[in-house]
């Protein structure tokens, strides 16, 4: 049995990590301020708010076979690595793709990337920066694993992005669904269950270095295809172009009055990152089908016509669809 410490793990990754570490019969601690949500059943809350210098005096004396952080403050990640990093025989960090300077073309380990955030707190404005800056403290460790993430879904997703399509297909029924008409368009959508499962099991088996985590890629239409048979949808959809949406103040990506997953040209990166060293190292991926059907049970256990925070509600879709 080994002993895991999660930093965090009250919210969705973090949660799903110390569920599958609990699930195999390890011992698994989750230090977090305990307001995101409850941990996973099975494992300790330490309760501590990582902007305290005191944070983790609760945790000094221990040892630690695997250390997972999830964090996007560079104070975070300096902090814990400083008072438990000589604690931890794997420590393993959770970053994501925005890491990389360019993130209009395919994304390979070792392109360049954004300058690291100096200052201990990261404004969402500069999320990448300060994920640098969080790889950097890690990487000052001996057995280390960085994992830039590419756009996790499945249930339980906080952003609403990645279960807006199935959800909506599922509302509309018979009616009309608006899409947006991007036939070369592809998606990267990695199961934050297999995230989780991956990142206990290279944590505990060692496995070192610097990996791209992201979802097979598949084209967008068969995406919102996939999303529309799992939903049981059967009206139409709808397509309109990037400039028609533009010009009618649809947001793509995420955020209010957008189209969740539609990339805009200088981000098409994110649906383009190169997971060859993750898949080598163990990497599954469950089938796209699978992630979409249990995300739709969530959105309908969360309710299908609740306030979102991405995507468009029904009334500024239906206008839309009337102005095309």
């Amino acid at each position: 049995m080994a002993n895991v410490l999660v930093l965090g793990g009250t919210a969705w990754l973090g949660r799903e990590v110390a569920r599958e570490a609990v699930a195999r019969g390890h011992d698994v601690t989750c230090l977090a301020r305990g307001e995101s949500g409850e941990v996973a059943e099975g494992a300790r809350l330490v309760s501590a708010d990582r902007d305290d210098p005191r944070a983790y005096d609760d945790l000094t004396g221990a040892r630690w076979d695997a250390v997972v952080d999830v964090t996007r403050q560079p104070g975070h990640a300096r902090g814990a690595v400083l008072t438990l990093g000589a604690q931890a025989e794997h420590w393993t960090l959770v970053s994501t793709g925005n890491v990389y300077a360019d993130l209009a073309h395919p994304m390979a380990e070792d392109d360049a990337l954004r300058d690291p955030l100096a200052d201990d707190h990261a404004s969402p404005e500069l999320y990448g920066e300060g994920k640098v800056a969080c790889e950097e403290a890690v990487g000052a460790l001996a057995n280390h694993l960085i994992l830039r993430s590419g756009l996790l879904g499945g249930p339980g997703d906080p952003s609403d992005r990645a279960g807006y399509w199935v959800a909506r297909f599922a509302m509309a029924g018979d009616e009309p669904v608006l899409v947006p008409d991007l036939p070369d368009a592809d998606v990267q959508l990695l199961d934050v269950r297999d995230l989780a499962t991956f990142v206990v099991d290279a944590a505990l088996r060692g496995v070192s270095g610097v990996m791209n985590a992201a979802g097979l890629s598949h084209p967008l239409t068969e995406f919102l295809s996939v999303s529309a048979d799992v939903a049981g949808h059967t009206g139409v959809s709808i397509g309109a172009a990037a400039d028609w949406l533009v010009e009618h103040d649809v947001e793509p990506w995420m955020g209010p009055r957008s189209l969740p997953l539609w990339l805009p040209d200088e981000a098409l990166g994110m649906a383009a990152m190169d997971t060859s060293r993750a898949a080598a190292a163990g990497l599954t991926r469950r089938p796209l089908v699978e992630t979409l059907a249990d995300t739709l049970l969530d959105e309908q256990a969360r309710g299908l016509d609740r306030e979102r925070k991405a995507g468009l509600t029904r009334d500024d879709e239906l206008a839309l669809l009337a102005a095309l």
